[in-house]
């Protein structure tokens, strides 16, 4: 029987952003440490329905149609808390016999979005008490929301910019005209809006007015139910970096500056490149309408940055990643104002595309690499399992209304 810690790397799921979370996916499954660990793909298809099987290592394979799918098995999580990861094949078996459980010590996922990245699954491995990677359920789902992101942030002196929000009509897309004059008193103009529970570029636009702000949100509510309205800062430059906490102690990677000729960074922008330092430029970006993506980007890693900047951003990194309690490798998004020199928080990314491995392989000093991170990761899991046991029966003797068997 091997010796290996079995490793589920879970990736798909029901998300705009399912794709690329494919893409993370196979990129963490040909990079964690063989020697070391056994890792297999669970994929999560657009239903939500999980699979296993060989098919599924293959870039080629997706995305799965009818026929590819007949050779997978489908299963599902065994959330009986038993401390060990289980798998639960459906159907199949003889009449005395049933399909084998398939078991893993640790889940490592790789989604992106909602149902995946913001705390829903995150919450069934801590009901099962499996161990997994990345950020405990809490900091995952507040993350994910960027309005609670900047309400819990903005009084820990890291600089953020102000917002409004609207929410997504009880019937139908069309905004509430109130609502949206508010959310822009708040913002100012030209503002920037967004989808408050997505991971990434899509649907965001820059608008001018009012106006062209009704005519965007209808699109935007298609994929989320609420927008944020914020300023749209000038001069734009964007700087990120990731976070991890690494023998105890607080680490940053190196900082990235996407080079892009559009306003706005858009999603297949920032996921169809291979994280080096050069490579084709984007197409432009229309006002008011919603990115739908260009197919690769540049970025400059270790930039050279006005005094102490780099500093402060590290700092405001890291003291996001504390006060959340943070675990895994986050990726924490500033933007710029480059002719101030200002520069604000703008997001967290619970799980960063492709983890952000490029940023911490490009540190210049201490560089670690794609497999170490992971390594990392899976530790992590480990140890934090182990210091969050629960016993058979949690319920404190003097606190029991029913004997035991």
């Amino acid at each position: 029987m091997s010796s290996k810690l079995r490793v589920a790397v879970l990736f798909g799921g029901r998300s705009p952003e399912h794709d690329v979370s494919i893409v993370t996916g196979l990129q963490a499954l040909g990079a964690v440490d063989a020697s070391r660990y056994e890792a297999f793909p669970v994929y999560l298809s657009t239903r939500g329905d999980w699979y296993v099987g060989e098919a599924l290592r293959n870039r080629a394979s997706y995305l799965p149609d009818r026929a590819a799918l007949d050779g997978l098995t489908p299963v599902t999580l065994d959330v009986s808390a038993r401390g060990e990861g289980r798998l639960t094949p459906l159907g199949g078996g003889g009449l005395f016999s049933k399909p084998k459980p398939i078991p893993f010590d640790v889940a490592l996922p790789a989604f992106h979005g909602h149902i995946g990245e913001d705390g829903q699954i995150q919450g069934l491995f801590e009901t099962s008490a499996v161990p997994y990677t990345g950020m405990r359920t809490l900091a995952s789902a507040l993350l994910m929301d960027k309005i609670l992101t900047k309400r819990v942030l903005r009084g820990a002196d890291i600089p953020i910019l102000p917002d409004g929000f609207v929410d997504r009509p009880a019937q139908g897309l069309v905004p509430d005209r109130a609502a949206v004059e508010a959310a822009v008193q708040k913002s100012g103009l030209p503002a920037c809006v967004k989808p408050a529970h997505l991971g990434s570029s899509i649907g965001v636009a820059k608008v001018d007015g009012v106006e062209e702000l009704m005519e965007v949100l209808p699109s935007l509510f298609r994929l989320d139910d609420r927008a944020v309205v914020e300023p749209f800062v000038p001069n734009l430059v964007e700087y990120n970096v990731a976070v991890a906490r690494i023998g105890g102690t607080v680490r940053t990677s190196a900082i990235e500056r996407p080079k892009r000729s559009a306003d706005l960074l858009d999603f297949k922008q920032k996921y169809m490149s291979g994280g080096g330092k050069s490579g084709e430029k984007g197409g432009g970006k229309t006002p008011g309408q919603i990115s739908q993506g260009m197919l690769s980007l540049t970025r400059d890693l270790n930039p050279d940055l006005p005094d102490g900047m780099a500093e402060k951003i590290r700092a405001w990194a890291a003291r996001a990643f504390d006060i959340v309690g943070g675990t895994g490798a986050p990726r924490i998004d500033f933007l710029s104002d480059a002719a101030t020199g200002e520069v604000w928080l703008n997001e967290v990314n619970p799980c960063p595309g492709s983890f952000g491995f490029f940023l911490w392989e490009a540190l210049e000093e201490e560089p670690l690499l794609f497999t170490e991170l992971l390594t990392h990761l899976i530790e992590e899991a480990v140890a934090v399992a182990r210091a969050r046991p629960l016993p058979d029966d949690p319920v404190p003797a003097d606190a029991r209304l029913f004997r035991r068997p």
